[in-house]
């Protein structure tokens, strides 16, 4: 368990959008992680895409999370559905379909985040942390999650939901570097950026992956280069991050 006098230079992976739909290409992509080193993820769980359990539709995934789990990976919820539930929103109408819960009141809000914890519970997967879809943060958002989970995660930083038992500070700057850009300058400067990103001194190195980075040759090359730059440091969890 790391501490926060810890001087160990580490790397933090995520893998974000795991469901029925991305669960072979996330599997895949968790095997190549094993295969460069890096013995422990951070799995981020979508509960209910377009409102249909996991559990339900694959216990196929629900068993492979678990084996996971035993296996040293944290389990994250990764908001509810995953996607703006308004049509109307302003995130809807730019396209931007992950802002799931900006524009929701404090009240739905919880029952998104409870729903979807709910839904894990129920086909046998506890969460023990939570991530935004996007970082996408609400004060409302922040608030429920900090009551409900042990840690949660935004763009730059691991929280620890109760900074006050575990006696770490929860806001040590680790900025998230990611390949998967919502536009095609963002995707074309992404690489670069995560290959300057592994260079620099910092204590914990975080990297967001996603399915669709499978598909993109360019986009696993950049990957494997900085895994490779990152071979001296330790693997751990978000959870493992919080300390808790």
């Amino acid at each position: 368990m790391l501490t926060g006098e810890s001087t160990e230079r580490t790397i933090a992976v995520a893998l974000h959008g795991i469901e029925p739909a991305t669960f072979e290409r996330c599997a895949l992509i968790r095997d190549w992680l094993d295969d460069h080193g890096v013995d422990r993820v951070t799995l981020l769980v979508i509960p209910a895409r377009d409102l249909h359990p996991v559990g339900e539709r694959s216990p196929e995934m629900v068993s492979w999370l678990e084996e996971r789990r035993r296996a040293g990976d944290s389990i994250a919820q990764h908001g509810f559905q995953h996607v703006c539930p308004r049509r109307g929103s302003a995130l809807a109408g730019l396209g931007q379909r992950s802002g799931e819960f900006v524009g929701l009141d404090g009240a739905e809000t919880r029952r998104a985040v409870h729903a979807g914890w709910r839904v894990l519970k129920l086909a046998g997967i506890e969460p023990d942390g939570f991530v935004a879809p996007s970082y996408a943060y609400t004060s409302a958002l922040r608030r429920i999650v900090g009551e409900r989970f042990r840690w949660w995660a935004d763009m730059l930083r691991v929280h620890t939901a109760e900074p006050a038992l575990t006696g770490l500070e929860s806001r040590q700057l680790a900025p998230a570097f990611s390949l998967a850009g919502a536009g095609r300058i963002s995707r074309a400067i992404s690489p670069p950026l995560m290959r300057a990103g592994a260079l620099l001194p910092t204590s914990t190195l975080r990297l967001d992956l996603h399915p669709a980075d499978l598909r993109h040759t360019r986009r696993m090359l950049a990957l494997e280069w900085v895994l490779q730059h990152a071979a001296g440091r330790a693997a751990v969890t978000y959870r493992e991050l919080a300390g808790v």
